[in-house]
């Protein structure tokens, strides 16, 4: 440990660690724009300058190691006066209106911080430029004339996302951030996930979609889960008068650690759907507004008169829903109704094969998301983590410049061949054959060809992981091959196969993964919540027989519906989730939804009570009931 004084209090700190972090964990306020604590540390904008004791020149809190002895001033004099200066250079090399800007309150850096060194004016006149304003990109807009040139957003995209699109072209007065080799960023190689606009400190990156929605002191900002998918990130929902403005990453969530992707950040804010405000019953032909109580009735009704036949009820629902709707779902129609087609929108294919190992085996086997911030080498089997699942693949992307290996095997394109340093496209035999061969490769004399350059790799890491997507998870067969490889490579070694929607998991446990044949169904019942219809789910259902579907949003499957129940979004119900790698998580309920929309567990017991069903509400021990691939924890 090291000893040092910082404005007369005494600290101890690890070491390594810089006098500005030093600081802060003593709680003594040192001003910074370049900085990030998320990022390496760069010492670009000089506005932490401190006073540190026989050094001659004033040193950069963010970069300076402490040592033992250090004495520390942070607010004397030519402190303030050096940070004075610092700021009035940056604001002579840009057109910076801080003093007259009616926009910011709270949320640009740079104002905050001329507003606390007590700056109104201009000490030096602004040099104009007139860089372009690109405005090519979908969810943000790059203005460099509000630019600093902190390079958090370049550091960003490099350290935390991996993508490398961001850089510094030109030099001096005309130094700018450009997208790829200054392409438009509309067009460039972006994906679009945002960090680089959560990090700005000023108006160079600016969000659409919020921007002029409210300053920061006028917003509410509610701490949640993304139900994106199964990785389970972590969120800040940011809200003004019941409506969301923004969404950003949780910096402190241990699953994503503050990174977030297109699927979380935007994809639910650009929603163009009408939404359904009451039930609504189909009467000649067409679908009319109802009670509540005449869409349960006629729902009860046409379920009723199935009773005892064995083709009676086929009934499907959503993964982005959470636990307990799940589970209410499975105790109504599987254990109260005794249908045998009870499953889910995702047919088993992200889980079917993984559960029937771990239940073969009796007991988890897989790794943990966690295991790709410390692995040397990636096997990528059937998962495209750079177009699905996205945060789990910056996780293997931006460990590339560290050294980590990565082998892609996957018969489809796949988004993160790029940045491979191994693809290996199985032939007609498929992905099993593929494996089988570098499981070969591994046991015996390995052969000149890819699958011999795979086995060296995987054979050199200390912390191999190899990871299983869609195109091979639903197969028992490949994922038991994968699990004998992952044997094969020693007990450091690690599997993890990435699942469906954000409740995947949770609906293997409770045995929902089975394929969807609604065939020769005379009734059928879908909980879709908030999710799109996929084109193959409105193929199976047409010309079928009583259809009722519970949605929020209007859409072709609710035009072929008998009876539309209107429910809450993922923002407008509390609920629990189980990611990938097994985490329960609770999400919360950020928005009040509209007066005649229910919460999609609410339907499901009302239901339930009116067919005269009894229902089980313990879900969370259903969860471990059955063997699961990687402990609920």
């Amino acid at each position: 440990m090291i000893n040092l004084t910082i404005d007369g209090k005494a600290i101890e700190v690890a070491e390594g660690t810089t006098v500005l972090e030093a600081a802060r964990q003593a709680e003594i306020h040192i001003p910074t724009l370049c900085d990030h604590k998320e990022l390496t540390p760069y010492g670009g904008c000089r506005l932490c300058l401190v006073e540190v004791e026989n050094f001659r020149t004033l040193q950069p809190s963010c970069t300076l190691p402490v040592s033992n002895g250090m004495v520390v001033k942070t607010d004397t004099p030519k402190v303030r006066e050096a940070r004075k200066f610092v700021l009035s250079l940056i604001f002579s090399e840009r057109n910076h209106f801080c003093p007259y800007c009616q926009v910011s309150g709270g949320d640009c850096e740079l104002q905050n911080a001329a507003y606390e060194q007590g700056m109104d004016h201009w000490p030096l006149q602004p040099e104009w430029h007139h860089f372009e304003v690109d405005a090519s990109h979908p969810y943000f807009i790059l203005e460099n004339n509000r630019c600093i040139l902190c390079r958090r957003c370049v550091r960003a995209c490099d350290e935390l996302v991996g993508n490398f699109t961001l850089a510094v072209a030109e030099r001096g007065e005309n130094s700018m951030v450009v997208a790829d080799l200054g392409v438009p960023l509309g067009e460039s190689s972006c994906i679009s996930c945002g960090m680089c606009v959560q990090v700005c400190p000023t108006g160079a990156l600016i969000d659409r979609y919020s921007a002029y929605k409210g300053r920061d002191t006028q917003v509410e900002h509610h701490p949640t889960l993304c139900v994106g998918c199964s990785v389970g990130c972590g969120v800040d929902v940011i809200t003004r008068d019941n409506h969301v403005v923004r969404i950003d990453s949780d910096w402190d969530h241990p699953v994503n650690q503050g990174v977030l992707c297109q699927a979380g950040r935007y994809k639910p804010l650009e929603n163009d759907r009408e939404r359904i405000l009451t039930p609504l019953v189909r009467k000649n032909d067409n679908l009319k507004a109802a009670t509540w109580d005449e869409a349960l009735k006629t729902i009860t009704t046409s379920i009723q008169s199935q009773a005892g036949k064995q083709k009676g009820v086929a009934a499907v629902i959503s993964t982005r829903l959470p636990a307990e709707a799940l589970y209410q779902f499975k105790s109504l129609f599987e254990d109260g109704l005794k249908s045998d087609m009870t499953t889910t929108l995702e047919d088993g294919i992200f889980s079917a094969g993984v559960s029937a190992l771990a239940r073969a085996l009796k007991q988890p086997f897989e790794g943990k998301l966690d295991d790709l911030h410390t692995a040397d080498c990636v096997l990528i089997v059937g998962a495209d983590l750079q177009n699905e699942h996205q945060v789990a693949g910056f996780f293997i992307k931006r460990n590339r410049s560290k050294g980590t290996r990565l082998i892609v095997i996957d018969t489809l394109e796949n988004g993160l061949e790029a940045f491979a340093d191994l693809v290996i496209k199985p032939g007609k035999s498929g992905n099993i054959e593929a494996i089988k061969s570098l499981s070969a490769a591994l046991s015996g004399k390995v052969p000149k060809d890819e699958f011999g350059s795979a086995a060296e790799m995987l054979k050199a890491a200390k912390k191999p992981v190899i990871i299983c997507g869609k195109n091979v998870t639903g197969e028992l067969e490949i994922v038991r091959s994968l699990y004998d490889l992952t044997t094969k490579l020693g007990s450091n070694a690690r599997l993890l196969s990435i699942k469906g929607q954000a409740n995947s998991f949770a609906a293997a446990q409770y045995g929902l993964e089975k394929a969807f044949a609604p065939e020769d169904y005379p009734v059928i019942y879908v909980a879709l919540g908030d999710e799109k219809p996929s084109p193959h789910l409105l193929e199976r259902l047409a010309d079928k027989g009583f259809l009722a579907v519970q949605a929020s949003y209007a859409s072709s499957l609710t035009a072929m519906a008998d009876v539309v129940l209107p429910v809450t979004e993922w923002v407008e119900q509390a609920g629990h989730f189980v990611n990938a790698d097994g985490r329960l998580q609770k999400a919360k309920k950020i928005i009040q939804q509209p007066d005649e929309v229910r919460d999609n567990v609410e339907v499901l017991k009302d239901l339930a009570e009116r067919l005269g069903i009894q229902t089980d509400d313990n879900w969370q021990a259903a969860l471990t009931r059955l063997t699961a691939p990687v402990a609920v924890r």
